[in-house]
């Protein structure tokens, strides 16, 4: 997906957002209210599967809710790469963005219709949506500056303030309405919310200029055709696969569960393959595509373990902690806003800390820093499960540290590999590298989502102790491989 505005595609002068051109305000809103519905529906779904029928669940077991959430998470991630495709050969990005957020809200809309099957079918709608929405936003806010801009970074900065303000609101607003009232009451929430997103989108498209307006590489005539037969065709191969397992039996949550797992694992495999064997690539970029591999992998261990916030620490929130406080019993969805206002507090200290170590601490080191401690909150949850042994309830302060811990790792991995991502990206794969590292996040949470079954049928402690000590481990080892890493890198710090 290309960053770089065409020619003439600078927004209109006049009024200005914090010192910077006003379609920013427009797609701050848009993204918020985009992770306000994402964050409010994903707080409460694994409380919702695995609530009784009597307390307006689905009564599905822990494991497969688990799975279904890491699942669900895997191909938010995994639609960017034909979202993006889409936007740059298609529709554009502004149209791309205007369509995801109908396609968003509308599936909020479907899961909050009081029936079983309505989730699942809203599932769909918003991965197909998010796909749209998520990665040609960015695109359109980079559209805004010179590529050079000094006030690039600081655009971007205020937009992901934007992604954690919604973030940290959702939850406190979906998890009362959902928890406490209905739960497709705390789905609705998401849908207005998504609503507004895309009403003061529409509202505030006089500002955008030009930017986004049109696809950065378009299809035309036979080619067009030729594209939109292949998806076409795609799409009836999917269908029909589906009839084959509805009408052999085998059509079941953990079937397709599994098979969309699969399908991430095997993207990602001929995504990789594609680039290193492509021919046209020079040796140094090959090299560094070799050193984007290890990357690539503890990102994605990185994200099978955090990723879990919203599964199995969720469920160890709404069963094994103390929340009651003042005679009010607080929603456990609610602890999904310790996250984003961690994140909001600790980014500008990461970014100083960064800026102030310069090159002396290298990308993979970094790495190793943000998986040693993912392994240690999963280690310090391994002892809030000790405590909780016996049906006693916990502090709550304990996924509080948990969470900390967990975000002061995300601000040493997460902002570092999406700068690596476009430094070692090969020239002819640059705008599509983006969408490889979103397939990090990908793989690690349809692979964490079946690893997350094991916390059923082990004991807490032993899961969280086993997985936590192998993030460390890898941790450790990728510091001691850290300068062939580097050597790979041909260079890039």
């Amino acid at each position: 997906m290309s960053s770089d505005a065409p020619v003439g595609a600078r927004p209109p002068a006049g009024k200005t957002f914090f010192g910077h051109p006003r379609a920013l305000s427009t797609l701050f809103l848009t993204e918020m209210w985009e992770r306000f519905s994402f964050y409010g529906m994903r707080a409460i779904l694994v409380l919702y599967l695995t609530a009784a029928v009597a307390d307006g669940g689905l009564d599905i077991g822990e494991s497969t809710a688990n799975a279904v959430y890491g699942t669900y998470n895997a191909m938010v991630y995994l639609m960017a790469l034909p979202g993006g495709w889409v936007a740059d050969r298609l529709l554009g990005a502004r149209r791309s963005v205007l369509a995801g957020g109908v396609v968003i809200a509308a599936g909020h809309y479907v899961m909050a219709i009081p029936t079983g099957w309505s989730v699942f079918a809203g599932m769909a709608l918003i991965v197909v949506g998010t796909g749209l929405l998520k990665p040609n936003i960015s695109t359109m806010v980079g559209d805004l500056y010179e590529r050079d801009s000094a006030r690039r970074d600081a655009g971007f900065s205020i937009f992901y303030m934007g992604i954690n303000l919604g973030a940290f609101i959702a939850p406190l607003v979906t998890g009362f309405l959902g928890e406490k009232i209905n739960w497709h009451l705390g789905f609705g929430a998401a849908a207005v919310g998504m609503t507004f997103g895309v009403i003061q989108y529409v509202a505030g498209r006089r500002n955008l200029g030009d930017a986004g307006a049109h696809p950065a590489d378009p299809l035309l005539g036979a080619d067009r055709r030729r594209a939109l037969t292949r998806a076409g065709v795609a799409a009836a191969v999917l269908l029909v696969a589906l009839l084959v397992l509805l009408l052999a039996g085998w059509f079941t949550v953990d079937t397709v569960v599994n098979l969309l797992t699969v399908l991430t694992v095997l993207v990602t495999l001929g995504y990789f393959t594609r680039i290193l064997t492509d021919r046209e690539i020079s040796d140094t970029e090959r090299s560094r595509m070799k050193a984007y591999v290890w990357l690539f992998l503890f990102a994605a261990a990185f994200w099978l373990i955090y990723d879990q916030a919203g599964s199995v620490l969720n469920i160890f929130a709404a069963d094994r902690t103390d929340r009651t406080v003042g005679g009010f019993t607080f929603p456990a969805s609610w602890l999904q806003s310790v996250n984003p206002i961690l994140i909001i507090i600790g980014a500008p200290l990461a970014a100083g800390l960064w800026l102030t170590l310069g090159h002396r601490v290298s990308t993979p080191t970094k790495f190793a820093v943000g998986l040693v401690l993912n392994g240690l909150s999963f280690v310090l949850m391994a002892a809030a499960a000790r405590a909780a042994v016996g049906g006693d309830l916990v502090s709550p302060w304990w996924l509080v540290a948990v969470y900390a811990l967990q975000v002061a790792g995300e601000l040493s991995l997460s902002p570092v590999g999406l700068s690596a991502t476009t430094k070692l990206a090969p020239v002819k794969y640059a705008s599509q590298m983006l969408g490889l590292w979103f397939l990090a996040t990908a793989v690690g949470d349809a692979v964490g989502g079946q690893v997350a079954r094991l916390a059923q049928s082990w004991s807490q402690s032993t899961y969280f102790l086993t997985f936590g000590l192998a993030s460390v481990v890898l941790g450790l080892a990728a510091v001691m491989f850290t300068r062939q890493i580097r050597g790979l890198m041909a260079g890039i710090h």
